[in-house]
């Protein structure tokens, strides 16, 4: 059955746009609001790769595993030029916590969760043949390594492509439109005045929680803001790579990405005070991380651009890195809100937006 509700979405990120652009796909009519520009701020912000999360599997998040490499693969076929396969180098060094025993079966795993959807199976290479096809790495106490496939987009661009099929399904988008509160009846309050709608969809990504305790309601889950943060060299790179910190069980990326070099990412608790940007203590992590896999050092000085951005991850008690990025929903009367998430499954995030109206529509008001 279509929907016939005025809904007003809150958020001009991946997530938000997502819902409108499913919602106004079940005949409902759909405003959205961004208090900046679309794609502006946390979701422009990203390690820039569609991916299944492989290291999600060490945590037995293999529902969410699923789904998002589920979700990678209609990203690439959907929207080519934004987006498309990338092959990974995962070398692997004496001394590291993760065999390669146990990389070879977590692969194997990724690539039977993949199914029809993968892109290419895995494979292993011996050390003498590994090291040949990638002379930049440090070849001491390198055991060998694995290619395997993910994929790769440009965030911004993406996301901007799905506002325009949103537009196209008569999604209308506020740029410049900041929320200064709501109500749980689906009152939104608006520098121009007040609008009531018959739901309103909390995708605000990090600020979802902060605006419902703006506004007098309590949310049904916590927040955490986790910072990630990047840095980019001025220089091509011919082969990307997954990389585990030294001493740590965290993995990082090398990535080409727009003819320059991609190294991130941290993962900082962040307080909602404090600025968004990286720290110099986390430029110097990833210039340390990337310095000891590579034969060229790097230094500060060649370092031609630096950038974060805030993850909303459900609360966590403990190490961010093993937080989950799975997603929650949650409705207070007229107001349906989103907690968490993550880039690659945020249309299959939309399409359970859509499907929670679908199947609980608010009364009429």
């Amino acid at each position: 059955m279509r929907g016939n509700l005025d809904i007003a979405v809150i958020g001009g990120g991946i997530n938000g746009i997502s819902s409108a652009t499913e919602l106004a796909a079940e005949g409902h009519r759909v405003e959205l609001f961004e208090r900046g520009e679309l794609m502006g701020e946390t979701s422009s912000r990203s390690s820039k790769l569609l991916h299944g999360g492989l290291r999600y599997l060490e945590t037995g998040e293999l529902r969410l595993v699923r789904e998002a490499l589920g979700e990678r693969s209609r990203w690439l076929a959907d929207c080519p030029q934004h987006a498309q396969p990338l092959r990974l180098a995962l070398p692997v060094y004496a001394g590291v916590s993760r065999s390669p025993l146990l990389l070879g079966a977590g692969l194997a795993l990724y690539g039977l969760l993949a199914g029809r959807q993968g892109l290419g199976r895995s494979q292993w290479l011996g050390a003498r043949e590994f090291a040949r096809l990638n002379p930049e790495l440090q070849p001491g106490g390198l055991r060998g390594g694995f290619y395997f496939f993910d994929g790769r987009m440009d965030d911004r661009a993406l996301g901007l492509w799905l506002a325009g099929v949103a537009r196209t399904r008569g999604v209308v988008i506020h740029e410049h439109a900041p929320v200064l509160g709501l109500d749980a009846g689906g009152g939104v309050r608006l520098a121009c005045g007040e609008r009531r709608f018959d739901l309103v969809v909390n995708a605000a990504g990090p600020w979802a929680e902060v605006l419902l305790r703006d506004s007098g309601l309590q949310p049904a889950h916590g927040i955490d803001w986790v910072r990630g943060s990047h840095i980019v060299f001025d220089e091509p790179l011919a082969q990307a790579c997954l990389l585990q910190v030294p001493g740590e069980k965290r993995i990082f990326f090398v990535l080409p990405w727009q003819g320059r070099t991609l190294v991130g990412t941290t993962e900082v608790a962040q307080s909602r005070e404090e600025p968004i940007a990286a720290s110099a203590a986390e430029i110097d992590y990833l210039l340390a991380a990337r310095n000891h896999y590579f034969r060229a050092a790097k230094t500060r000085a060649d370092v031609g651009e630096v950038f974060a951005g805030v993850r909303p991850l459900l609360h966590f008690e403990g190490d961010p890195g093993r937080a989950s990025r799975e997603y929650a929903l949650a409705r207070q009367d007229r107001v349906l809100s989103i907690y968490g998430g993550k880039w690659t499954t945020a249309r299959a995030l939309g399409r359970q937006v859509a499907r929670m109206v679908r199947e609980s529509p608010p009364p009429p008001r």
